[in-house]
């Protein structure tokens, strides 16, 4: 699952990038994946259970809190302090024809941003390119592709709000546990599949099954959706889950960052 707009969050555009960069890198001759929930309402009546996922859904008066997922080629983690507008997220992707993996971290309080790439299981490869494995300050100035440039777009970094807006059906099958069917050509939702893959998947895009989880503080604390086969690619399992709300650190400017070198610019320009 990729996404390509920057109200469909932050995540999945990375998630994109990093998959992208390791063809990009060995193909290129270098070498041999959040709109705001939507609340809801401010009433006494009972919630539906739309409704009640809804409300779970982070929006930043939680406080500090951590994320892992995955989807179909790509891990995911990180952590968002929204007093800060601070967000620490790494994202992995293994490159399927040569084997390397691509990790790559960011790291974003306000306007200032900072990443770290490695690659690993690059035996027999050359070329690629070397970065410090140290924190490097980037400069968004020097950042031209705005769909691979992180920025600070809300809490709702797995786009959880996004996707149960558009839950055509939801159950509640036991305390906290949710079900339902999500219609992934609607709305923003319709953004998080790329038109290849919505092609093939074709009308089973409308009834994408989902679990969701909330704690007992009312919190979200997993989403998954069963992704079915399309075209030549399996059926996958999107999944997003939350822990640690309030509880997670700060996120802060890391000590001993240095001004990132043009080679990292040419590795988010892809």
């Amino acid at each position: 699952m990729t996404q390509h707009s920057r109200t469909a969050g932050l995540l999945r555009r990375v998630v994109t990038s990093a998959a992208a960069l390791a063809v990009t890198v060995v193909a290129g001759g270098c070498g041999a994946t959040g709109s705001a929930p939507v609340a809801g309402p401010a009433t006494s009546a009972k919630l539906t259970p739309k409704q009640e996922l809804l409300a779970a859904v982070p929006d930043g008066t939680e406080g500090t809190f951590r994320y892992t997922g995955k989807d179909s080629s790509a891990t995911f983690s990180g952590l968002v302090d929204p007093a800060s507008k601070g967000m620490e997220f790494t994202t992995s992707a293994k490159d399927a024809d040569l084997g390397f993996t691509t990790r790559m971290s960011f790291r974003i309080v306000s306007e200032q941003i900072w990443m770290k790439v490695k690659f690993t299981g690059t035996e027999g490869l050359t070329g690629l390119p070397k970065l410090p494995d140290r924190w490097l300050r980037l400069d968004r100035a020097k950042l031209t592709d705005s769909e691979s440039t992180p920025v600070w777009e809300g809490v709702d970094v797995g786009n959880a709000g996004v996707l149960i807006e558009a839950a055509t059906a939801v159950e509640e099958k036991a305390a906290g546990r949710y079900a339902g069917t999500i219609d992934l050509t609607s709305g923003e939702a319709a953004k998080a599949l790329e038109a290849e893959e919505m092609t093939a998947l074709g009308a089973a895009a409308k009834t994408v099954p989902f679990t969701a989880e909330v704690g007992a503080d009312g919190n979200l604390t997993r989403l998954a959706l069963q992704v079915p086969a399309a075209g030549k690619r399996k059926a996958y399992t999107y999944l997003v889950e939350y822990r640690d709300y309030g509880s997670a650190p700060a996120v802060t400017a890391p000590a001993g960052a240095q001004d990132a070198p043009k080679v990292a610019y040419e590795l988010l320009a892809g």
